[in-house]
């Protein structure tokens, strides 16, 4: 009996042990670097900056077809030093409608990422900012399952500027996305056909804390949007507190 009870103790132990180094595994798995949080946090800062301009300026995004955007993606500061081999490369963030037909409250940020077409050439490799506002449903659900090329998998046009520009034409009324720019103060709609578009993990899981999908962060709700949104989340509010669209409750 003794022989079995020491077998025993060294089972436990040894299984204590094990699972102490399988929590050690999945902490390091979520651990975030304090440096990697500050930039990921300055970029959805920066954001807040982009679509702050971008609504206030006279010359930027017309507040009506804001207003009748689903979803709102901002990619600050892409520049040509960030290109990786293969394409253009940037960073940055999208918030959506809360509600299962996008009508509700602009959501908690999830981070998104970009990738070849023409990012950064709108300045002559200086840095760009861009938004793309995701004009339906279809769009903005293709865009939280996962990567999408624009021009292929979803259709985008230069979006119209200026206070009283309206989305007039066939090409700008019937595209999912509207895309626009701003390099050395100059905002102007950018055809963005041959970049893709997609949820960046990666990011999410360090803002957040632990592994989220972006329809985790944004129709699930499983999330409090960062303080490093305010900005962002207050602005899109105060231009467009509610959708317009054709279809939808205003409300």
């Amino acid at each position: 009996m003794l022989k079995n009870c020491e077998k025993h103790i060294r089972l436990t132990a040894a299984c204590a042990a094990l699972a102490i180094a399988s929590l050690g595994t999945v902490g390091t798995a979520f651990a975030a670097d304090s440096d990697d949080i500050a930039k990921i946090n300055d970029r959805v800062k920066e954001s807040g900056f982009v679509i702050q301009a971008l609504t206030n300026s006279s010359s930027g995004i017309p507040l009506d077809v804001l207003r009748k955007a689903e979803c709102v993606i901002i990619l600050p500061s892409v520049k040509k030093a960030a290109f990786i081999v293969g394409g253009q490369y940037g960073r940055g963030v999208m918030t959506c409608r809360g509600g299962e037909s996008f009508t509700g409250k602009w959501s908690a940020p999830s981070m998104m990422k970009s990738m070849g077409g023409s990012w950064g050439f709108q300045a002559g490799g200086e840095a760009t900012d861009y938004v793309v506002l995701v004009m339906n449903d279809k769009g903005a659900r293709a865009l939280l399952n996962g990567k999408v090329k624009l021009g292929g998998d979803a259709s985008v046009a230069a979006g119209p500027v200026g206070r009283t520009a309206e989305a007039s034409t066939n090409a700008t009324m019937s595209a999912e996305m509207l895309s626009y720019s701003r390099a050395q103060g100059v905002f102007a709609g950018v055809a963005l056909s041959g970049s893709s578009l997609g949820p960046d993990d990666d990011a999410n899981t360090i803002l957040y804390g632990k592994k989220l999908t972006a329809t985790d962060i944004i129709t699930k709700h499983e999330v409090v949007a960062p303080a490093s949104s305010h900005l962002m989340l207050t602005t899109l509010t105060a231009k467009a507190p509610s959708n317009i669209s054709k279809g939808k409750s205003g409300k």
